[in-house]
Formats: structure tokens, sequence, C-alpha cells
């Protein structure tokens, strides 16, 4: 369990950065092969599908606070395209980033 917490401590801390199971895996001190099992064994999750899921979290949260436009945001997160950004926001919460900042201001 120390082992993935190193890795989520990395993911969170470097949420924009692009992060592979690798870098991961080198970070908890563990073989890929390991440390994908141990993480989704204690995450239920991937560890590519935890680090999309924090960084559409942190997304969600600077669009609901702050005053940054959905590229701005999605470039914050570690996106590079806006589209792909979009889409997966959309997939995982059932409501556009453009719309989620819309509400915000209404």
């Amino acid at each position: 369990m120390r082992r993935i917490a190193r890795a989520i401590s990395k993911i969170r801390r470097n949420v924009a950065e692009p992060l592979t199971v690798d870098d991961l895996a080198l970070a908890a001190g563990m073989s890929v092969r390991s440390f994908h099992r141990a993480f989704r064994a204690v995450t239920a999750l991937t560890p590519l599908q935890y680090v999309k899921v924090v960084r559409l979290n942190l997304a969600m949260d600077l669009l609901r606070d702050g005053t940054r436009d959905v590229g701005k945001v999605a470039r914050e997160v570690g996106y590079e395209s806006g589209s792909q950004f979009s889409r997966e926001f959309k997939r995982h919460f059932s409501i556009l980033p453009a719309d989620v900042r819309a509400k915000r201001g209404s």
C-alpha cells in the first residue's frame, strides 16, 4: 500500500505532466507488471484511468471555482487537445465543460 501511495502522490503533484505507467512504477519501486496489478487492487482502476479521473476532477473544480476558459483548464490539467478533454469530461460527468462554466455564471 505504501508503494502505491507514493505513485498516487506523484500523480497528484504532477497532474499536468505526461505520466506513464513506467514512471509511476519507478516511483513506487516496483516492476511495471507488479505495479499495475497492485495499483488496480488498491484503487479498482488502472494507473492511467486513475490519472484521468484525477485530472477530470481537478478540471471540474477549476471550472466551478475559477474564471479560466475551458481551453486553459484543459492545458492546466494535462490535456494537449481541447476536443479530447471535452469528450472525456462529458463521458465522465455527463456534462460539457463549457456548460459547467456557464452554470457558474448564472
